[in-house]
């Protein structure tokens, strides 16, 4: 990492961080923010989450949640409908 430093390299990268800022609002109070803990509730917001990417042609089509839960509810009936009728035959 010498090399580097002497190059000029790990300043320039630090220069550009410095010079990015900080984008946090300044109505935000840090002082606030102090005795975290990272993860707390990552293992519980898991458990009761079910998410799914959907490919761009579907989500052009199911534009939110309910969309969604709609058409697989329906799905589901259909389903249910067509295995009933076959289990009649």
């Amino acid at each position: 990492m010498g090399g580097l430093l002497k190059m000029g390299l790990v300043d320039m990268k630090r220069k550009v961080k410095a010079e990015e800022g900080d984008d946090l609002r300044p109505e935000y109070d840090l002082s606030k923010f102090t005795g975290g803990i990272r993860g707390k509730y990552a293992e519980r917001y898991k458990e009761g989450t079910n998410l799914v990417l959907l490919e761009p042609d579907v989500a052009e089509a199911f534009p939110d949640d309910e969309s969604v839960n709609r058409a697989l509810r329906l799905l589901m009936e259909i389903s249910e409908r067509l295995s009933e009728k076959l289990e009649t035959n």
